[in-house]
C-alpha cells in the first residue's frame, strides 16, 4: 500500500484488513480506461456506497429527530449525501491526492465529481471490509455533530440552473445545448463526457458517472470561467 493511502486510513480512524479494497475505491474510471491492466474503477464500490450511506443516515437522523415527519427526515438526510457535502467530505480527509486518475489528466483528482464517487466508494470498501457497524462507526466519526452540520448546510446546489439564470437575459431559455461527446467503460461502469455550448460555442466540459452528474461538472466549470472570453 502506498504511502498516501496508509495516510488516508490514519484520517480515516480505520485500517483496512483487505487493502485491494481501498485501492480500487480510489481508482477512477479514467485509469481503466487508458491502463488495460487495470480491470476495474471504483464506480460498482459507489453504487453500494451510495446505498451504505443512506441507511448509516437514515438511522442517525431517525435518532436524532423523533418528533419529525418523514418529509422533513427525507430532507435532512438528501442534504448530508448530496454530491457537493460528500466532495466537501472528501476534502476535509484530504482524498483528492490519493485518487488514481488518468495520467494526462491529473486535474480530475481535484474535481467534486470524483471527490463524491470516491467518498461513496470508501464507504463500500470499509462495509465490505469491516461490516456495517463498523462501517456506521467510521461515517459518523468523519460527518461529526449531524444537527450542526445541518445548520451549516447552504441551499441545494443547482449549477445548470444558476447557469441559465446568467445566460437567459443576453441569449434566451434556448441558448444553452449538453451533448454528450464520449462514453467510456463498461456498461455497470460508464464515464460520461459532456460538451458545454452557449449557442455553437463550446464554452465548458464535464465527467461524470452518469449524464447528469457530467451535466452539472460542466455547467459548475462554465460558472467558474464565467464570462467565456469574447463573449457577445
Amino acid at each position: 500500500m502506498s504511502p498516501a493511502l496508509e495516510n488516508l486510513q490514519t484520517r480515516l480512524g480505520y485500517t483496512f484488513q483487505r487493502s485491494e479494497l481501498l485501492e480500487l475505491a480510489v481508482t477512477h474510471p479514467s485509469l481503466v480506461n487508458e491502463n488495460p491492466a487495470v480491470k476495474e474503477s471504483n464506480q460498482r464500490l459507489e453504487f453500494l456506497g451510495d446505498a451504505v450511506l443512506q441507511l448509516i443516515l437514515s438511522e442517525e437522523i431517525y435518532r436524532l429527530y423523533p418528533q419529525e415527519r418523514e418529509g422533513k427526515l427525507t430532507q435532512n438526510r438528501k442534504k448530508l449525501v448530496e454530491g457537493r457535502f460528500t466532495a466537501q467530505l472528501a476534502r476535509e480527509i484530504d482524498l483528492a491526492p490519493c485518487l488514481r486518475v488518468q495520467t494526462a489528466a491529473t486535474e480530475l483528482a481535484e474535481s467534486s465529481s470524483a471527490l463524491e464517487d470516491a467518498f461513496e466508494a470508501v464507504v463500500a470498501a470499509i462495509f465490505l471490509d469491516a461490516g456495517f457497524a463498523e462501517c456506521r462507526r467510521v461515517v459518523l466519526a468523519l460527518y461529526g455533530d449531524i444537527k450542526q452540520r445541518l445548520a451549516s448546510v447552504l441551499p441545494a446546489d443547482n449549477p445548470k440552473g444558476r447557469l441559465q439564470e446568467r445566460v437567459q437575459p443576453q441569449h434566451g431559455n434556448t441558448a444553452l445545448r449538453y451533448e454528450v461527446v464520449n462514453i467510456t467503460g463498461q456498461a455497470h461502469a460508464r464515464e460520461f463526457e459532456i460538451t458545454l455550448y452557449l449557442k455553437d460555442r463550446a464554452i465548458a466540459s464535464g465527467r461524470g458517472s452518469s449524464k447528469q452528474r457530467a451535466e452539472e461538472a460542466a455547467a459548475r466549470t462554465a460558472l467558474e470561467n464565467w464570462p467565456p472570453a469574447d463573449l457577445v
